[in-house]
Order: C-alpha cells, then structure tokens, then sequence
C-alpha cells in the first residue's frame, strides 16, 4: 500500500516535492483563433460570472485550465543529509517558453528517479486536484507518453503515489480548502509570497518577459512545502544554509 498519510513509516527521503507555474497558452483573448475562442467561451459558459466578457475570464482562469495553459516552471526538491546529520534540500527547477521540451526534460527526471527508488512519492500541495492531473493533461496534449509513476489513470486512491500538504491539514474535512501561504503562515512556516504571488504570475511572463522571477517564486514555494512537511512531522524546519539550488 503506498502511504498518504502521516504515518510514521514515511520516509521523508522518499519524497520528490514538486510546484508548477502555469499561464494562458496566449497573452490575451482575442489572439485565439475563431475555433478556441468558441471553445473558451463553451468552456466558461457555465461558470463566468455575471458583468465579466470571454476576454476577462479568459485572463483569470485561462492559465489554471490545462486544455487552455501551458506549463511554464516545474521546481522539484528532494531531502538529503548533510556530515552532521541534518536535513537538506535540493532543489532544480526546469522552465522555458517550449513546453514540450520542459516537459520531456521533467519526463526524463521522474524516469531516472523512479528507477533509482521505487518507492518514492510525489509531493506538494494540492498536487493532487492541480500540479499532477495538469502535468499529465499537458503532457498527452504534446504527444508524449507518460511515464510509469504518472501513469494513474484509473487507480485506486491507494495506489497513487502521493503526498500533499493540503489533503493532510483537511484531516478528513473534503470541504476545507487552504492555501499553502495560509498553511505556512499559521504553522509559523516562512512564506514565499514577497515580491509576487500566483496572481501575478501571467503579467510578470508576458508583460515583464521576467521568467527567471518566476522561477525563484516556484522554487521558494517547494521550500514552504518542505517546511510545511517538517512541521507536520514535528522535526526542525530547515536552515536557509541547508538548501541548495541545483543548476
């Protein structure tokens, strides 16, 4: 039985955290060809709200729908120890404007981990109804084939490999939604949130042309979830010197 839950035989060392940043595949509505834009406006029909156009709702949530965004960021973090025993983090990141590349280069990671140790499990927060269904979404959408470990497709809720942060603070509670700024900050984690947010992810790619901001911003938010991981398992968060940004 794979664990998702916070059970002592957990190893920590297991664990592949991940975060992903996403943005509309366009700058703007209207750049969608006539096709897309009546799928869009399909898509949204029953959900936009009162007052709001295509055009606007589009800028708000074409990023977050994996059919209409595209993956720009995926930061993984994996935890080692250091001589003296404690606890470190590595984290790399994979980004760039070609997503197919992105994609396959995160492909062939998760292959080389997977076939190194068996037993390891995705992690993260909410990558369980985002982060993950969106990797996989986006990688059949370019062609590519996806790798046994995201292989889920029709599985048992047991058999899925993974970790994630906000399934563990619902406790049970399916109705409780909390964001991992909120999580980390009532669990006295350091946030990641200072210069930007997720919000502003979309205008500090197109209008800024800034990638290298928002990869920082995604790496910062595997670190939270590390911490946020240590806080639940009642262990030292760790030392800002114990995390390494791997090229």
């Amino acid at each position: 039985m794979i664990l998702t839950t916070l059970n002592s035989t957990l190893h920590i060392r297991d664990l592949l955290l991940i975060d992903i940043e996403t943005v509309p595949q366009y700058q703007d509505f209207m750049a969608l060809s006539d096709l897309w834009k009546n799928l869009w406006c399909d898509k949204i029909s029953k959900i936009m709200p009162e007052n709001f156009s295509p055009e606007e709702c589009y800028l708000q949530r074409a990023g977050i729908l994996a059919e209409f965004g595209k993956i720009i960021c995926v930061s993984t973090g994996y935890f080692t120890s250091s001589e003296d025993k404690e606890l470190t983090l590595r984290v790399k990141s994979i980004y760039g404007h070609d997503e197919k590349f992105l994609l396959q280069s995160f492909k062939d990671l998760i292959t080389k981990v997977f076939r190194h140790n068996k037993h390891f499990e995705f992690a993260g927060h909410n990558i369980r109804e985002f982060d993950i269904p969106y990797l996989c979404r986006r990688m059949l959408i370019n062609g590519l084939e996806l790798p046994a470990p995201l292989q889920i497709h029709g599985a048992k809720p047991w058999e899925i490999r993974m970790v994630d942060t906000l399934q563990w603070r619902k406790f049970g509670d399916y109705k409780n939604y909390i964001s991992l700024n909120l999580l980390a900050t009532v669990l006295n984690v350091p946030t990641s949130k200072t210069d930007m947010d997720g919000s502003m992810v979309q205008d500090v790619y197109y209008k800024q042309n800034d990638l290298p901001r928002i990869v920082e911003y995604c790496q910062r938010d595997v670190v939270v979830v590390a911490n946020v991981i240590l806080r639940f398992k009642n262990l030292p968060l760790l030392k800002e010197e114990n995390v390494t940004i791997v090229p």
